[in-house]
């Protein structure tokens, strides 16, 4: 009744930006401080290189966790680029397409001075009683390695519903670190539609 037809993670690297204030302290108010002087002087890309170093730095001290979780209308063409659906109903048949940020990700080392980054995903599906209908372990198996500690990571988790009675169901993603151990569970709500009069 349930399956997995496709998962996909993509990592993207775009400009961080930091706003230095009075809740901003430690190493990233050091950093934005250093990136402000460097920017200043001319020099924007040592300003850019702090500043993710600091990021990266700094979410190595996050709990691990989901930072969003929505399903969309299409698959994403990049981080944060995307169309959410419109509510939580979804036709007979029709596929559940989740896009999820992971927060906090554990990077190692890696060849070639390079680090990486490794979660898998399960799956759970639930009924509105709290039921467990369906079940897979590592429906998703996500690798990331380069040369920082990319912190603009996505996956796009698809999940096939076909044949599911019309009605409200719960949709658990597990996120296992597979560096650390640690694990965030992130829930999304949806209901099956009852099949269109023909």
């Amino acid at each position: 009744m349930f399956g997995r037809t496709r998962t996909r993670a993509i990592a993207c690297c775009a400009t961080l930006l930091l706003f230095a204030g009075p809740a901003l302290a430690g190493q990233l108010a050091d950093a934005a401080a250093k990136a402000e002087a460097l920017a200043s002087s001319g020099d924007t890309v040592a300003a850019h290189e702090v500043l993710r170093t600091a990021i990266g730095d700094f979410s190595a001290t996050l709990p691990f966790s989901v930072g969003k979780a929505v399903f969309v209308a299409a698959d994403p063409t990049g981080y944060a680029m995307y169309e959410p659906k419109p509510g939580i109903s979804f036709k007979p048949g029709e596929a559940l397409v989740s896009y999820i940020e992971p927060v906090g990700l554990s990077w190692k080392p890696a060849a070639d001075g390079k680090l990486q980054s490794h979660f898998t995903v399960d799956l759970d599906i639930l009924s509105s009683t709290g039921e467990v209908l369906a079940s897979q372990k590592a429906f998703g198996d996500f690798t990331f390695t380069g040369f920082v500690r990319n912190q603009e990571i996505y996956a796009t988790l698809t999940t096939d519903v076909t044949g599911a009675a019309p009605g409200d169901y719960l949709l658990r993603f597990r996120f296992n670190d597979i560096n650390n151990g640690k694990s965030a569970i992130v829930d999304q709500k949806f209901t099956i539609a009852p099949a269109a009069a023909p």
